[in-house]
Order: C-alpha cells, then sequence, then structure tokens
C-alpha cells in the first residue's frame, strides 16, 4: 500500500533545517526562500565552545543552535508548528503513519549517520539533520532530503534509527507539522527583516568571549598558540582538521551560511525603499567578500594540516583575525544602514 501526498515539489537546498522548512511553507502556499528563512530567524553567528566536545574536540558554530530556524521563521510569520517529541520509538513512528495518512507533511530531526542513502563519506553521528517525509509505500518512506538532488527512499528500521539515535542533540524522534489556521495573511516583510537584522547583528557583537567577532579572534589566538603547546603533531592535525570539517562540511558551514546571509540581504533590499535598496546591496557584497575570506582561510589550514610549521601557524590565524575584523565593520554597517529604513 502506498501512501503519498499529492503535488509535492522536492528542492535541493544550501542548509537542511532553512531548506526543509522554505519546502514545507512552499508546499502550503506560503512562497518564501531559503534565505530569506535563514535572515528572518537571525540564525548567523559564530561560537567557539571548548567545553562542548565533538569527537574530542570543541565545539565550533557558525549558525545558532538545531530549530532555531524552524521555530523563529514560523513565529515571525505568524505560522504554528506542531512539534512532538517522543518515550519510545514505536510510539513516533505511529505518530509519522498517522500524520501521513491525514495527508500531512511530516518534518523529522534525524542522524546523518543512520540515514543508508547518504554517501558513505558524509555519514557521521550528527543528530540534527531535518528532512522532509511525504509518503510511503510498503515499508519505505518517502523522503525529501534537501540535500539530495531527489527524493529518495528510507526503511523504516533505518528511520526509527535515525530518528531515535543517541548522543548529542539527540532528537528523541522530533517530527514537526504545519498547523494552517493560525496563520494570518497581514505580513509586513520590512519590520521583520530590520528587526532581524538588528538581532543578529547583536549576537555577532556579544560581548562574551567565545561568541560571535570575540569568538573568532579567540579561536584565531587558540590556532597561533599551536604552534608552542606540548601537544603531539597528530593532535595538531586532528585539531586543525576538525576546524574546517565543521566549518565546510557540517551543515552549510562558515562560508556557505555567509553567503546564503549575503542572499537574504539582496534578497531583502528588493522590499525596501528605494533610498535604503543600495546599503543593504553593499552589505550583501560585503556579506559575500566575508564568505571568501573564510574559504581562504579553510584552503590555507588544510595545507597546514599536511604540512605543520610555524609560518603556517601564522599565517592561518592572521588569515582568522582578518575574517574577524571584516565581519566585525559588516555588521556595524548593517546596523548604521538598517536603523535609517522607515516603513
Amino acid at each position: 500500500m502506498t501512501q503519498l501526498i499529492n503535488d509535492f515539489h522536492h528542492q535541493h537546498t544550501a542548509h537542511c533545517e532553512s531548506g526543509v522548512m522554505s519546502t514545507l511553507l512552499k508546499h502550503y502556499g506560503f512562497n518564501y526562500s531559503e534565505p530569506m528563512l535563514f535572515g528572518l530567524s537571525s540564525a548567523l553567528t559564530f561560537a567557539y565552545l571548548p567545553v562542548i566536545k565533538i569527537s574530542g574536540m570543541p565545539l565550533i558554530a557558525y549558525r545558532m543552535p538545531p530549530k532555531t530556524i524552524i521555530k523563529n521563521s514560523c513565529k515571525k510569520l505568524n505560522l504554528s508548528l506542531k512539534l512532538q517529541k517522543f518515550s519510545s520509538s514505536e510510539n513516533g513512528m505511529k505518530a509519522l503513519d498517522i500524520a501521513l495518512t491525514n495527508n500531512q507533511l511530516v518534518g523529522l530531526q534525524t542522524s546523518v549517520f543512520w540515514l543508508p542513502y547518504m554517501p558513505q563519506a558524509l555519514r557521521f553521528h550528527f543528530n540534527a539533520h531535518n528532512i522532509l517525509v511525504y509518503g510511503k509505500s510498503e515499508q519505505n518512506y518517502l523522503i525529501s532530503d534537501p540535500v539530495m538532488e531527489s527524493p529518495v527512499q528510507c526503511h523504516e528500521t533505518d528511520l526509527k534509527k535515525a530518528r531515535f539515535a543517541k548522543g548529542a542533540l539527540a532528537s528523541k524522534g522530533l517530527m514537526y507539522t504545519l498547523e494552517l489556521a493560525s496563520h494570518s495573511n497581514n505580513i509586513q516583510l520590512v519590520p521583520l527583516i530590520r528587526q532581524a537584522i538588528l538581532k543578529n547583528a547583536k549576537q555577532m557583537q556579544a560581548p562574551l568571549p567565545f561568541i560571535g567577532v570575540k569568538g573568532i579572534h579567540l579561536l584565531a589566538k587558540r590556532i597561533h598558540g599551536l604552534k608552542n603547546t606540548s601537544k603531539s603533531d597528530q593532535y595538531k592535525k586532528l585539531y586543525l582538521g576538525h576546524i574546517v570539517r565543521m566549518q565546510e562540511e557540517i551543515g552549510t558551514g562558515g562560508a556557505g551560511f555567509r553567503y546564503m546571509y549575503a542572499s537574504f540581504l539582496e534578497e531583502a533590499s528588493q522590499h525596501l525603499p528605494l533610498t535604503n535598496k543600495q546599503a543593504l546591496l553593499d552589505s550583501s557584497n560585503q556579506m559575500t567578500e566575508v564568505g571568501d575570506n573564510w574559504r581562504k582561510f579553510a584552503s590555507r589550514t588544510v595545507k597546514l594540516c599536511r604540512n605543520l610549521n610555524s609560518t603556517g601557524y601564522d599565517e592561518v590565524s592572521q588569515l582568522l583575525n582578518n575574517v574577524a575584523e571584516l565581519e566585525k565593520a559588516c555588521w556595524q554597517n548593517l546596523v548604521k544602514s538598517i536603523k535609517k529604513i522607515s516603513y
């Protein structure tokens, strides 16, 4: 027996959470792009948190925690999601089947490691990967995974493992569906854009040493300190490789999130009065430059990882300090521009 949601269209997007939300909302007639939802959620950030470990290495984050985009975008747009977690995997799978029977498109938070359709190189223990389920055929669920070019299928046994994997960021079977009855069509984007940018700027300019621009400088300092530490070369290579992996392979990564935010600023400028458009377009170009410099930093860090040397530590840490100063200037300019917006 096959259950299938009619007129569903898969989207191949840059990032799982913002991509899932864009696809979910578009399915129900709310045409918001992935960058717009990312920006409205104030999801861009940087955090260097050495007290939280991933595979023995410090957590380095380039976006706000999982579910931020899901919750914030719906809150801003006056949309209500029904979010559910489950005490048992059996109850979680039963709830999924009931939702599909009711012709509901279902979002799930899963572990990448237990999704068999994922390329082997990408299957690691990361429990915050978002997907959509739009049907079921016998024992296989029909899945729209935003990082895949086309829809895929996943056996119910594997999906159960992916939904109820243990460890950091364990989702406990989190599923979410859109509650349409709560939506208001009277959405004014300009004030939402203004509020979202100011909130994001505040995050990136936070006074805390591990967050935002200060956090980027702190990571640069830690990289520079590697050349004088007694840690083994193997540890240093693992540490540097971890930085690049967190930046470029998990989710959209540091540079990718900056490019997405630049796209948000470009799209947001089209909603502004003519006198304010150019300032936001200039900030979009500036944010793209920030992304380019994150990529440059990652490329040079990979080279250092392959050939550890004192000069390399100096160069890489300086590149990262440059990134921090570029981010600082970008956010300062954005705040000046956005405060001038009238609506």
